[in-house]
């Protein structure tokens, strides 16, 4: 039975790209630094600063905004000057800006440097998606970008439970952190990865997806997007509002938030790549996406169950943890499947930009909702949310194209 299981690993991680590997490896030390996002509501939040929530519930709503902005030209110029442009020159802007916000202290401020932030730093990830699909083919491009998240989320378990003893010590250290890894990367991906010339694959047959094919003319791609809007409008509370009430209601310290946030992604560590490698002979990616979202659902009304803070809060990062794990990958196969390289740029910065509009609105929403009723609200809305979207993938699944 165990040489089983490793022999299923093993075939899981085999056939990939050395790309693919080397944007992996240069993901996890970027990510490794992710430490302002998870710790920003509460650092908002804090004594120090003395926010409100609806106030850091805005500044996480001009995250989201300046995300979509900047998906939508990394997308452009990814398709005009290549990815591997943009993705430097991101990760390197998106350093610098992470050091200079955390020496803002002025709410406006504060804003206005979010903003631009957000604006550099995303733009990278529509670059980051199609420079993935450039360096895979149709047979393990799954895996290849599961092996991507895969490094995002053991970067995330190394930067939120490192982040959760930085931030009990400083929380402006984070920025510091944050920004050195993103500039690392960027030299990493300097020196091992040249660019290439990226528009010389014939992947995609043109009866299946037109060479000229507009993503904003493709309606059941344009369908897809607002449900993944409404699945990301619901899941980014994670990183934003839920890590406060951990915090104020659920009486749980940095620490410890930091640790059960990390958990998170060393399970997508354990089980994500081996999990995708035998589900995706299947072909049933939709009904995947699907059973991801009702678990993510599940995952916030467990936090309405009574007992005790530490438990509650595990089975909610379990729940929302596989509901992840089948929903995100299988999202990523729906929109690359219908692209090829001449269009993947435009596909990749309409899917990061419906991901851009749920950190946009749902943390601003959900702040006010909880601040003019309670948490408990909030998390049956959430639920509702992501069983609606649920009924959409279901419909678009009987009239997909």
């Amino acid at each position: 039975m165990l040489s089983r299981t490793v022999s299923l690993y093993k075939t899981s991680f085999t056939g990939l790209s050395n790309e693919a590997w080397l944007l992996s490896f240069i993901m996890l030390v970027n990510r490794s630094g992710t430490m302002v996002l998870p710790f920003m509501t509460l650092y908002l939040t804090s004594k120090e600063m003395h926010r409100s929530l609806s106030e850091a519930g805005f500044v996480m709503m001009l995250f989201g905004f300046g995300s979509i902005v900047g998906a939508y030209f990394g997308g452009k110029f990814s398709d005009k000057i290549g990815f591997y442009k943009v993705q430097l020159f991101t990760l390197f802007g998106g350093g610098i800006m992470f050091i200079i916000l955390g020496q803002m202290k002025s709410y406006p401020l504060i804003c206005v440097f979010t903003f631009l932030l957000s604006m550099v730093n995303e733009a990278f990830r529509p670059a980051n998606s199609s420079s993935i699909a450039f360096y895979s083919n149709p047979e393990n491009r799954t895996r290849s970008y599961s092996l991507n998240r895969l490094a995002i989320n053991l970067g995330w378990a190394v930067g939120a439970s490192i982040g959760g003893l930085v931030a009990a010590f400083d929380y402006e250290l984070l920025f510091w952190v944050d920004g050195f890894t993103n500039i690392v990367a960027a030299g990493l991906l300097f020196y091992f990865l040249k660019p290439t010339i990226q528009f010389n694959k014939e992947e995609v047959k043109v009866e299946e997806v037109p060479e000229v094919m507009s993503a904003y003319k493709d309606k059941t791609y344009l369908w897809f997007l607002l449900l993944t809007t409404l699945f990301s409008c619901c899941f980014v509370q994670l990183f934003t509002t839920i890590p406060k009430y951990f915090r104020d209601d659920m009486h749980l310290n940095e620490r410890y938030i930091g640790l059960i946030m990390a958990i998170n992604g060393i399970i997508i560590v354990a089980i994500e790549m081996v999990l995708i490698y035998t589900l995706e002979k299947k072909n049933k990616n939709t009904q995947y996406i699907i059973i991801g979202i009702v678990m993510c659902a599940f995952s916030f009304l467990s936090l309405l169950i009574p007992g005790n803070a530490k438990l509650i809060s595990l089975i909610m990062i379990l729940f929302i943890t596989v509901g992840e794990i089948m929903a995100m990958p299988f999202m990523n196969v729906f929109w690359i499947e219908r692209s090829n390289d001449k269009n993947r740029g435009q596909y990749a910065a309409l899917y990061t930009i419906s991901w851009g509009i749920g950190n946009t609105v749902g943390p601003f929403l959900i702040s006010a909702l909880v601040d003019a009723t309670n948490f408990k609200v909030g998390f049956i809305v959430l639920a509702f949310i992501l069983l609606i979207s649920c009924v959409g993938f279901y419909k678009l699944n009987s009239k997909k194209d």
